[in-house]
């Protein structure tokens, strides 16, 4: 049987007159596409925007909610409580959901951004607020976690459909967690580096650490960043290299946790 695999990325990312990220090339190459939703990024019309172009090029829409900071990009750390963070993500998955149908489309998968994302890959208890908030509004919604991380573990405890993700350009640790963007080497630019990791760890089934040890892992999705240079270029050479290797390019389904 023919492997596949889903490539995400996050768009939706600019605000009024401001860009960010390259969405119309980048929605020829990925298969599901995570949304900003307002709070770290995005607006009404940008969301509607990258929407209507996911719904046209047949791409699979998610939600893509964060703290509220748009200033920092929601890639700074607050204190939340589980209510707030479990409000947070239920408000702007709604948000989404609304945009969705008013596109044409329907929403299918949630995925936390930034620093919401980083705090909730080491915390179960927030990991859990947060898809407790996004149950709530759909019970049926795609799950895309961080794969091997606690967000995973909520997830799966909550008996929710999952995507275990793992990412294209950044380097991992011993602990199977991303190095910190401020290390030498934990951001890797070079698309054939980073078509040859992922194949390796597609074939192994598992996460290549920065030491080259193998940690098995789920893997259904691989993210592809867009808001940097060179981005669009480096997400066609791994689509690239991935069918030339004979691996499929499809949205994932979602596994069912618990």
């Amino acid at each position: 049987m023919m492997l596949t695999i889903d490539l995400n990325a996050d768009l939706g990312e600019s605000f009024g007159p401001w860009p960010m990220g390259a969405d119309a090339e980048l929605l020829d190459v990925i298969s599901s596409a995570n949304i900003a939703c307002g709070f770290h990024a995005g607006d009404p019309d940008v969301m509607a925007q990258a929407m209507t172009l996911a719904v046209a090029k047949g791409v699979g829409i998610g939600a893509h909610p964060g703290l509220p900071d748009l200033q920092g990009f929601g890639r700074r750390r607050m204190q939340i409580t589980p209510d707030e963070a479990r409000h947070m993500v239920a408000y702007q998955l709604g948000a989404a959901q609304a945009m969705a149908r008013l596109a044409g489309g329907a929403l299918r998968h949630l995925k936390l951004h930034g620093a919401l994302a980083n705090m909730a890959t080491e915390d179960e208890t927030l990991a859990r607020a947060c898809y407790e908030g996004a149950l709530a509004v759909d019970p049926q919604i795609i799950l895309m976690v961080i794969s091997g991380t606690a967000q995973a573990r909520a997830a799966t405890a909550l008996g929710a459909r999952i995507a275990q993700e793992i990412f294209a350009d950044r380097a991992y640790g011993e602990d199977g967690l991303l190095l910190d963007r401020r290390l030498p080497g934990a951001v890797i630019h070079d698309p054939a580096q980073i078509s040859a990791r992922i194949l390796s760890m597609l074939r192994a089934g598992a996460i290549l650490t920065a030491q080259g040890k193998f940690l098995p892992a789920q893997i259904d999705t691989i993210c592809l960043h867009g808001d940097s240079a060179g981005a669009v270029e480096r997400a066609r050479a791994l689509r690239k290299a991935l069918q030339e290797a004979g691996i499929g390019i499809s949205a994932f389904t979602g596994q069912s946790g618990g």
